[in-house]
């Protein structure tokens, strides 16, 4: 059996975090975690001392390093590939192309309605930029939805999938800022959240004694 460990910042706030973990959750294997609290005194020494990156999430797998979290999807895929990707190879591709759009893209979203897993903002972070980007994840997820997601309630269909573990800090965000969705959107963000590995670091983020002034006011100036 493989030894995994992965290295992450705080559950409440980073989002990159929650993509490797599920990645990790997805193999079905044990693995071990390391947190530690980002915007500390210690944590570039931290992260610098272990990712070539100095970001996170960070994994090694029986010691070799993997960073950035679509290669760290597609390695642990190897170790169990029928729980990250579609069997058919049309619906794999699609969620190859959704996933890297996640990974590229949605800037403004990510500035204006930053993941605070504990928190609720409600009407707060609709700048422009974060609504269109709002509305284009709306409409992959749709899109996923009527394609192949039949049968079950995740992009595409009964299994969570890896497509779906990258866009679960999208979902913590729609919790935390409540921004108008449709009624299928919420749907999805309820059956996503409420997901036993979603549930699983929900409660580790809860328990967190850290928190980061910054990402607790949703409005700054104020």
């Amino acid at each position: 059996m493989p030894d995994i460990v992965i290295y992450l910042g705080n559950k409440a706030y980073s989002s990159w975090s929650l993509r490797g973990w599920l990645a990790c959750k997805l193999t079905g294997l044990p693995f071990r975690e390391e947190v530690h609290p980002m915007d500390t005194p210690d944590w570039k020494a931290w992260i610098g001392a272990r990712s070539p990156s100095g970001k996170v999430p960070y994994v090694t797998v029986d010691g070799a390093p993997l960073w950035e979290s679509l290669a760290i999807g597609e390695h642990l895929a190897e170790l169990n590939p029928q729980a990250f990707w579609p069997a058919d190879r049309a619906a794999r591709g699609h969620a190859r192309s959704i996933a890297s759009e996640m990974h590229a893209g949605f800037v403004e979203l990510r500035k204006a309605m930053w993941m605070a897993v504990r928190n609720r903002f409600p009407g707060k972070g609709r700048t422009p930029g974060a609504l269109a980007d709002i509305a284009r994840i709306e409409a992959i997820w749709a899109e996923a939805r009527k394609r192949y997601g039949a049968g079950g309630p995740f992009l595409f269909g009964k299994s969570f999938g890896f497509a779906d573990a990258m866009y679960a800090p999208v979902v913590a965000r729609f919790r935390t800022w409540e921004p108008e969705i449709s009624p299928a959107t919420k749907a999805y963000v309820d059956a996503v959240w409420n997901h036993p590995f979603m549930a699983e670091w929900i409660k580790a983020a809860e328990a967190e004694p850290w928190k980061i002034a910054k990402y607790e006011n949703p409005d700054p100036a104020a």
